[in-house]
């Protein structure tokens, strides 16, 4: 076997390689997801009167979903609704979510952004020193989340998921792309972070998507398989593209180190 069919191609782009088993995603024992109802698996149902009701099916979510194609164990931490200024400052407290793991995905901002219209801000918005210090903006909150996981576990890596494009207006679209701009600044903020940009890379998540791997605005049970796949994929891309910055993935938490590495 060349060992080489694991490295990257000069022009790969980070889902052009889709593999069933996820690749090096699978490296990690522990992951947190940090989201909303994407995250949770919600599903759309109608009651007796034709009304829309919204139910949380974890065990169909994209987490679960690659739990059980890589054996790594997630900790979904996820809700339908959920956005960082929540999450940060009751959700994680209420429900003991603040929790030491190897990575966490933080897969957060349409509720935040698009229905609470909560200001977005920028990158220049979290203070790395005194993150107590943010803003009430999408990114201040976003630092104060990442910075309370650093805390938890300094070597943890984690994942910023940015936002998909949906063609339902150019102005969400530019925000969209906006957003996915400044999280990639935020990664060079942090250690052992990196993003996860599905504005870019992702399929647009437009009508004739839907059409086949929705049920509402959100995913059917395929959907979410799909979107399984496309995580755990971009996350062993990563991976291929900067192998030795995840050389010591089990000593994260251990207290052990190789000095040669």
């Amino acid at each position: 076997m060349d060992q080489k069919i694991f490295n990257c191609k000069t022009d790969e782009k980070p889902l052009d390689n889709i593999k069933e088993n996820c690749g090096f995603a699978a490296i990690f024992k522990d992951i947190g997801v940090i989201g909303d109802s994407l995250s949770s698996g919600e599903f759309e149902a109608t009651d007796e009167n034709g009304q829309t009701t919204y139910h949380d099916f974890y065990e169909y979510s994209w987490p679960a979903i690659l739990q059980r194609i890589t054996g790594t164990n997630y900790s979904n931490y996820s809700r339908g609704g959920m956005t960082l200024k929540e999450f940060y400052e009751s959700w994680a407290d209420k429900n003991n979510f603040w929790q030491k793991k190897q990575a966490y995905i933080i897969d957060l901002g349409n509720n935040d952004i698009y229905l609470y219209k909560q200001q977005i801000g920028n990158a220049k918005d979290i203070n790395i020193d005194k993150p107590c210090l943010n803003p009430d903006t999408y990114f201040g909150y976003l630092g104060k989340v990442i910075s309370k996981l650093k805390s938890l576990e300094k070597d943890s890596f984690i994942f910023l998921v940015s936002m998909q494009i949906d063609h339902l207006s150019k102005e969400k679209d530019e925000t969209s792309k906006y957003v996915a701009k400044e999280m990639e600044k935020v990664t060079k903020l942090f250690t052992n972070t990196f993003l996860i940009d599905m504005t870019t890379y992702g399929p647009a998540y437009d009508e004739e998507t839907r059409e086949k791997f929705a049920m509402g605005f959100h995913p059917n049970a395929m959907g979410y398989y799909i979107y399984a796949l496309m995580i755990g994929n971009y996350i062993d891309y990563i991976i291929r593209k900067n192998y030795k910055d995840f050389f010591k993935v089990p000593f994260i938490g251990t207290g052990l180190d190789n000095k040669n590495y």
